[in-house]
């Protein structure tokens, strides 16, 4: 029998890349990021993801490479913990659990065993209290080991990372919060306030946002709301004190970063502008412009030969130090509001969404990685609050991927809405969507819905789009042929409009075989023939506002269900025209499965969001899963596998050959596993694991632990002990020795006699002859040339004896003792043989 394997919610992918400041390796050859719960390391070269270290539980707020071992990368997440990894093979080294949340994470050279950290100061999430305060990290074999020797540095500072910042090697800290900057001094444990006022003489906005310090001199950047920035210099003395004002930026500066020399301040801001001051002057500054979004923060590579920023739009540029844009790194974008939902590229089985304003985006969930960028709006983005610009709304596709419906709407006031339907047609040459026909103001009011028809199990194959609104009418588009001798025209006219007493349009579906079409108005649900669009039957029970329509698929084609406002799930049967059931579960998501008869069902009933899977035609759900998360499931949609998933509980078979994914109102996308967090890491993330209940490993033959394996087996042959030992030192070390990276293994003028030795066959498995041959062969000088050949000959007669009974002579005799042996050995005994 298969044992049951338990339903895990995972991150599938789309996390946010902003969310901490990245770090570049110290060859800048990989960029290290942040990304939700894991750790990412992207080529810089090839933008690839190369690596995905997981292990954390909670969200990842901080990494730093580590000072001692620029091969190694720490990361510390809310879950209370600080990990030790090897980047570059994705391997966990250490974790140190310290029991607060963590908010930041600093390491400096001169401090070996200590690290920095932002904790809550009484680990409370209301509490808007913050401390820095060093770790002492211990030096244990152990894996996982606590790490409670807290000291504290800072009190009352700011939660983000950006406000706090180290100074020249480590001599001081400084942290801003509101109008304080404070400095704290290592040597003489003394900490100075600078405060400023709220507001100056021309009304400038004085709060602190960021601050950061110069690598070689004693000065300090700090960024404000009003988008200055100040440089503080001879901050030693509280009274003494002196800053500079650089001013660029006409709103908050959100981040600034020193060159590896100090001799350029970048900074960034809401103005998607990359701003690099050289030698602190106001005078000369250069710009990258047009980064596409908010630049959150700023990181620069030890080498000084690029700089990355990231963007609100999770988004990650790196840029080389001449100031040219070298890479793009573009996560899943996420938006204030999904409003197109979540919808299926047939074509690539990409996820289609909301992206940049006014861009549809095509992203790949299997490599999570945006594919492209649509420009459906194609109009500038102005950034501005306030300001109503054109927002993208709607978007559906055919059944084979080669149309695409977009609506865009625009409203000033309540009266004044503007409305514009695109019809996009896929060129197999440009291997993109190109525009084929616009439509200005569809319906009358805003369009809920619309849906294609699938026309490939229909004789007559037009196209076909239908649109739902709230002006009580839903309309049926079709493809037209305008085309003439001089000119082709292919586009898209109004066909037919339906109504019903006048009642706003909420839901529209197709049928699967694309013979019914379902349209439902406020409480009722209304059945129309596609071909002559006659009205079939209506549905109206129970009361409540349709919020969800759908056609059941394969088997349970006959049934139509519906979501309704007040908490009512109906299925009602079309050949018998009567409700088949009801449930009141407060449904807020209803999503088919394309491949199966299975209809997944996301309720909120009391604090988390519940997963109801189940047919049509049994009302008894087979898959019941309880708070699958806490915040609001918004969306939900099926993508069929590439390959089917063998999954061994039959209770979980609904996602073998489609994966559900969701996504909550916090924009985070989920979706289901039944594979442990050990089967969904990589091999090459998986985590070290050393036990000495293993067998014999390559690390332990280059260490000689064979030897000890060898001396306790008594009686054993020569033949044999020779055979074993090459076995256990031939292959595997080499292996180990080719395959190991060179930073893991000991230094080669201690390793190199240890690996010889273990090749090389022991001395003390050779025979009692041999011992004595070597002896022999020492104290040649002092015997005559008779008396040796003798020797000789007696040693060879008792070497082949030796072999022929196969013992081995382990004990080992002193200098004096193999002398009085040779004497003995060199007397006559012919006398025995007369008596």
């Amino acid at each position: 029998m298969v044992a049951q394997q338990p339903l895990r919610v995972v991150r599938c992918g789309g996390s946010k890349l902003s969310g901490a400041r990245a770090a570049f390796s110290a060859d800048a050859k990989y960029l290290l990021c942040a990304s939700g719960d894991y750790v990412k390391v992207y080529s810089t070269a090839t933008e690839k993801c190369v690596h995905i270290l997981q292990g954390h539980t909670n969200l990842v707020t901080g990494i730093q490479l580590n000072p001692q071992n620029h091969m190694q990368l720490y990361s510390c997440s809310l879950d209370g913990t600080i990990k030790l990894w090897d980047f570059t093979d994705g391997i966990l080294i250490k974790t140190f659990v310290v029991g607060y949340k963590l908010f930041a994470f600093y390491t400096l050279a001169g401090f070996e065993d200590s690290v920095f950290i932002i904790i809550p100061k009484k680990n409370e999430d209301f509490l808007d209290w913050f401390q820095l305060v060093s770790v002492k990290l211990p030096k244990t074999p152990d894996q996982e080991v606590e790490a409670n020797e807290l000291s504290l540095i800072l009190d009352d500072i700011g939660q983000s990372p950006k406000c706090t910042a180290f100074g020249r090697e480590g001599e001081y800290v400084a942290s801003v919060r509101g109008l304080h900057l404070l400095i704290y001094f290592f040597k003489k444990k003394k900490v100075n306030r600078f405060p400023l006022s709220a507001t100056s003489r021309k009304s400038a906005n004085n709060y602190f946002t960021c601050v950061a310090c110069h690598p070689k001199e004693d000065c300090i950047a700090s960024g404000h709301k009003d988008g200055k920035i100040r440089l503080w210099r001879n901050f030693n003395h509280k009274r003494e004190y002196t800053f500079s004002t650089l001013h660029w930026h006409h709103d908050v500066v959100m981040d600034l970063a020193f060159s590896v020399e100090g001799t350029s301040l970048l900074s960034g801001g809401v103005e998607s502008v990359l701003v690099q001051w050289r030698d602190g002057s106001d005078y000369k500054k250069e710009f990258l412009p047009r980064l596409g979004s908010t630049i959150e923060h700023i990181s620069a590579s030890p080498d000084g030969t690029f700089y990355c920023t990231s963007h609100t739009e999770n988004k990650i540029t790196i840029i080389h130090s001449n100031l040219s844009v070298s890479a793009v790194i573009q996560g899943l974008v996420k938006g204030s509001d999904v409003k197109t939902g979540l919808v299926v590229d047939p074509r690539t089985k990409a996820l289609v969404l909301n992206g940049k304003p006014g861009h549809l985006q095509f992203y790949c969930l299997q490599t999570d990685k945006q594919l492209y960028n649509l420009d459906i709006v194609q109009q500038e983005y102005i950034h501005q609050i306030g300001l109503n610009q054109v927002d993208l709304v709607k978007a559906a596709f055919s059944a084979q991927g080669s149309w695409l419906a977009t609506v865009e709407q625009r409203e000033e006031k309540e009266t004044e809405l503007e409305l514009q339907m695109k019809l996009w047609n896929y060129d197999e040459q440009t291997q993109s969507f190109t525009l084929n026909t616009r439509i200005n103001m569809p319906h009358e009011g805003h369009v809920t819905a619309l849906c294609f028809r699938d026309t490939d199990e229909l004789e007559d194959g037009t196209p076909t789009l239908v649109t739902a609104g709230n002006d009580g009418r839903f309309k049926v588009w079709v493809l037209v042929n305008d085309s003439d001798s001089e000119k082709q025209s292919v586009g898209w006219s109004c066909d037919f409009v339906g109504s019903y007493h006048n009642y706003p349009a909420t839901n529209c579906c197709f049928s699967e075989d694309g013979s019914l079409l379902a349209v439902s108005f406020e409480e009722t649900v209304t059945v129309w023939n596609s071909d002559t669009w006659d009205l079939i039957c209506t549905f109206c029970h129970p009361p409540g506002r349709i919020q969800n329509l759908c056609f059941g698929r394969l088997s349970c084609s006959r049934y139509l269900l519906g979501t309704t406002n007040n908490g009512f799930l109906c299925c009602w049967n079309l050949l018998s025209c009567a409700l088949e059931w009801s449930a009141q579960l407060n449904v807020m998501v209803l999503q088919p499965d394309p491949l199966s008869e299975n209809i997944a069902a996301v309720s909120r009933l009391l604090e988390g969001s519940d997963l109801f899977v189940f047919k049509p035609n049994e009302p008894r759900p087979f898959c019941i899963q309880r708070n699958v998360c806490r915040e609001r499931v918004q969306w939900a949609v099926f993508i069929p596998r590439d390959v089917t998933e063998s999954i061994g509980s039959e209770k979980h078979q609904w996602l073998s050959r489609s994966q559900l994914y969701f996504l909550t109102e916090t924009q985070d996308l989920l979706t289901f596993s039944t594979k442990s967090a050990e089967e969904r890491l990589t091999p090459s993330s998986k985590q070290l694991a050393v036990e000495e209940s293993l067998p014999m490993t390559p690390f332990s033959l280059l260490l000689g632990k064979h030897r000890h394996q060898q001396r306790s087996k008594e009686n054993a042959d020569l033949d044999t002990a020779v055979v074993q030992s090459h076995l256990a030192q031939d292959s595997p070390a080499i292996k180990e020795l080719l395959h190991t990276p060179a930073h893991v293994l000991p230094s080669a003028s201690f390793l190199c006699s240890i690996f010889i030795n273990s090749v090389l066959i022991s001395k003390e498995n050779k025979s009692a002859g041999e011992v004595v041959d070597e002896v022999e062969m020492d104290s040649e000088k002092a015997e005559d040339e008779s008396d040796e050949d003798l020797e000789l000959t007696e040693m060879e007669q008792d070497i082949k004896a030796t072999e022929f009974l196969g013992e081995i002579t382990q004990t080992k005799l002193s200098k004096s003792q193999e002398k009085q042996l040779r004497k003995i050995r060199r007397m006559d005994y012919s006398w025995v043989a007369a008596l």
